[in-house]
């Protein structure tokens, strides 16, 4: 099934020449279909590329996706026109009173700042406030995955001595999670980020279990039963080419970066990288919207129930 998007959304165009079917809003509203309804927190510089990254995604699964940007408004994108911005996105205050089956919250290249000093903080948190009793199941990825462990739970980030920097093997620990069902017994994922999560900060909270790790890049998948709300260190999404353009613009700039790992043949960065990972980021995807969002979501997505921290006594 298609991904509905705007017509002149520049990833429609990449979407259609990889032969993922995207759909117009006049087509769609002639079929008897409720689309999947997910909102798109997009707090990366590189919004076209990320649009296309979720896009190609959450179109690649039997399911009628709509995929519905938002923005924050405390902050202006210094990478993307204002005039696709104000064509493509909505604002908070335009869908607070609007109901999702699910939603992304995106990463965000800011892991060295506290929180509290980041200028969009507190409306990133009113927004994941609000998610609570307005969305079915939040999917949080990278920076946003930390933002929403210390918001949800005052879970800490703590600071690497090196940047966490490659693609790096991974394995379910959570036997029989849905989330990862048909996964390989190590499945690669790209990392990218100067900041980690402790895992005994997470198991010391009842509310949250710990799906998949990886020796080298730690803790990757976090859930809340029922997955209300999953957190994802990585970036299944990354294109093949995202590492490398990360690389060389710091290699570039005489910043201190080393070659990523796993990434390049040989390590040789004059060889072209190889994706080791567009199987599982698909399968990842096509599951949280499959078992957490299309098959528990209430017809009626206004009937969405607040997510409670633990069960009410």
């Amino acid at each position: 099934m298609p991904i509905k998007i705007p017509n002149a959304l520049p990833a429609r165009q990449t979407l259609e020449n990889e032969n993922i079917f995207v759909m117009d809003t006049l087509r769609a509203e002639h079929q008897d279909i409720r689309p999947l309804r997910v909102l798109i927190l997009n707090l990366m510089p590189t919004k076209v590329a990320t649009e296309t990254q979720l896009a190609r995604l959450l179109g690649n699964t039997p399911l009628q996706v709509e995929m519905v940007l938002l923005t924050v408004e405390g902050h202006v994108p210094a990478h993307t026109s204002q005039d696709h911005m104000l064509s493509f996105y909505k604002t908070f205050r335009a869908v607070e009173n609007e109901y999702f089956d699910g939603m992304v919250i995106t990463g965000a290249p800011i892991e060295k700042l506290p929180f509290e000093e980041v200028d969009y903080w507190q409306e990133l948190c009113g927004i994941m406030e609000w998610s609570k009793s307005h969305v079915h199941s939040v999917f949080h990825i990278c920076w946003g995955a930390q933002a929403g462990l210390y918001y949800h739970y005052g879970i800490p980030k703590i600071d690497l001595k090196e940047k966490m920097f490659g693609v790096f093997p991974h394995r379910v620990t959570h036997k029989g999670s849905i989330l990862f069902r048909g996964f390989d017994d190590t499945f690669m994922v790209p990392h990218s980020r100067h900041t980690t999560i402790r895992k005994e900060d997470i198991e010391a909270e009842p509310a949250l279990k710990i799906l998949a790790e990886s020796e080298d890049a730690g803790v990757y998948a976090i859930s809340t039963d029922g997955g209300r709300q999953i957190f994802i260190t990585g970036h299944s999404e990354y294109d093949t080419d995202t590492l490398e353009k990360e690389y060389l613009r710091d290699k570039n700039a005489g910043l201190p970066i080393h070659v990523p790992f796993h990434y390049y043949p040989d390590d040789d960065d004059t060889k072209r990288p190889v994706c080791s990972w567009r199987s599982s980021a698909n399968l990842l995807y096509s599951n949280w919207l499959n078992y957490f969002v299309y098959q528990s979501t209430p017809y009626d997505v206004s009937k969405v129930t607040r997510f409670h921290r633990r069960p009410e006594k």
